[in-house]
């Protein structure tokens, strides 16, 4: 019997590249993709369950397999409203996270960010370290928290702030070494390739920082 996955956040850019990644593996028998809209096109190896995820535990019985990988992630843009930013950023990956540990699952994985800090002032800082906290209260056996810095990537939305990064980063990152290359931006292929290859080595490590998450984008299985 291969293995089963589930993602949240397939329709985002680091989601959909890992979905690829897992469709291409034979050792995946299925993957469950849990989200509001439907992707068209997708091998019969892949499940879908459309629905309201913010209320993730309806989906329970369904919410079973041997690995989660959680790349939910939303923007002021698209969720102004705090209130709404915060039942998706955190309570997605924290319902999951819970689901996961009732449903006897045993590695989950989720995206955060570098600088999560449940004491920090700042709004996303703060919700990013409370979620981190929440996650890793359940004890998952093999629990894995990426916390990236700016991500690159082809997207199929319009962030006029992003292109100002994108003009930015490359006149930083030369500043940024020694302690401070873990600023540097990282391409979502790179968070991809590390959750994979993370979902096979499991190695002794709950939280990842951005330049560790490249370390394991190219570490072979």
């Amino acid at each position: 019997m291969g293995k089963t996955a589930i993602i949240l956040g397939a329709t985002g850019l680091t989601g959909n590249l890992l979905l690829q990644k897992l469709i291409d593996d034979t050792r995946y028998d299925s993957i469950k993709l849990f989200s509001r809209k439907k992707i068209e096109g997708l091998p019969s190896k892949v499940q879908q369950f459309i629905g309201n995820i913010i209320e993730l535990e309806n989906f329970k019985e369904d919410f079973t397999a041997d690995e989660v990988f959680c790349c939910i992630g939303t923007t002021l843009k698209n969720s102004p409203d705090k209130n709404v930013y915060r039942s998706i950023d955190y309570g997605i990956p924290t319902k999951a996270a819970q689901l996961s540990k009732e449903n006897n699952i045993e590695m989950f994985m989720v995206i955060s960010a570098l600088g999560a800090n449940p004491n920090s002032a700042l709004f996303y800082n703060k919700l990013k370290g409370e979620m981190e906290q929440k996650v890793l209260s359940f004890n998952i056996k093999n629990t894995f928290i990426l916390q990236p810095s700016y991500i690159k990537g082809d997207r199929n939305e319009n962030r006029p702030l992003e292109r100002i990064y994108d003009v930015l980063f490359p006149l930083i990152s030369v500043f940024l070494v020694g302690k401070l290359k873990k600023y540097k931006t990282i391409k979502a292929t790179a968070i991809a390739d590390a959750m994979y290859n993370l979902a096979e080595l499991k190695p002794n490590i709950k939280k990842i920082e951005s330049d560790q998450i490249k370390n394991y984008a190219i570490t072979k299985n």
